[in-house]
């Protein structure tokens, strides 16, 4: 049996009884101020008050936070299971992938995968999402060291025509990924980010494209992220169904859209 001194529950119901009892006993008494022994039984009720209010100030916080480095820990192993699981995402494709299925064709088990990802869905994001953020990041590299138009142009044509011909299969996973969104809920918000980010980058290399020429652009970045991925989307088809000259054909594309838009004239050594 515990000591009641250390459990605020007794100390709260010591109160009550102790108010109970000063009631009773004034009204039997009929006493219109408190006289001895209420002012005693007062003094008990202070007492136990003071008590409670002791053992609440004293009683440690609950915690309610996971550990920040466990949190760390855990992104940093999705990452990593991520980043196994994308050759045979890729490969397979959404219809045919499940966890199972990837485990099959990774050093992981079902059950690791299991815990770190609720579904496929989950994990096929997860890796998507990876990937797509070092697309970004080849092409802001690109962005970033050119001097003039016609190295910007060179440099933003030629890393497309590599990750077509080296990558086929990754961005093949990627408009497989946003077509699912048509149909399934779940994918929309995730596709709708990674849409937004890949809108951005083309924003921010036809804004160099406008800088370097000192010309204007005259299409919104909506209309200009269109008009480059269904460029580069008719290559990935034509390259995956094993047209010789997709990338090529691609490239050109390219580089005729961006001297239409800023004019071939703009161009400087």
């Amino acid at each position: 049996m515990g000591d009641a001194r250390t459990n605020p529950k007794n100390h709260l119901d010591d109160c009550q009884e102790n108010i109970g009892q000063l009631s009773r006993f004034c009204n039997d008494a009929g006493c219109a101020a408190p006289g001895p022994a209420c002012r005693a039984i007062l003094f008990s009720v202070k007492n136990s008050l003071q008590m409670q209010k002791t053992t609440t100030l004293r009683r440690p916080k609950p915690v309610d936070r996971v550990p920040r480095s466990r949190v760390d820990k855990f992104a940093e192993r999705r990452a990593e299971l991520g980043e196994a699981a994308l050759q045979t995402l890729a490969t397979l494709g959404y219809a045919r992938t499940s966890l199972r299925e990837i485990a099959q064709n990774s050093e992981f088990s079902h059950g690791v995968l299991h815990y770190y990802f609720s579904d496929k869905v989950d994990l096929i994001v997860c890796s998507v999402r990876q990937y797509k953020a070092r697309c970004v990041t080849r092409y802001d590299q690109v962005t970033a060291t050119a001097a003039s138009y016609d190295e910007l142009l060179a440099g933003f044509v030629g890393a497309l025509g590599d990750t077509l011909r080296d990558e086929a299969h990754m961005h093949r996973l990627w408009y497989d990924l946003r077509a699912q969104a048509l149909f399934e809920e779940a994918f929309r918000a995730d596709v709708a980010e990674l849409d937004k980010s890949l809108e951005n980058m083309i924003w921010r290399i036809m804004s160099r494209f406008a800088e370097l020429g000192e010309q204007p652009l005259r299409l919104p970045s909506a209309a200009l992220y269109a008009l480059f991925d269904g460029l580069f989307q008719q290559g990935l088809l034509k390259h995956l169904s094993g047209d010789p000259q997709a990338v090529a054909g691609m490239q050109a594309d390219v580089r005729a859209v961006i001297d239409e838009l800023l004019g071939v004239d703009c161009r400087t050594a």
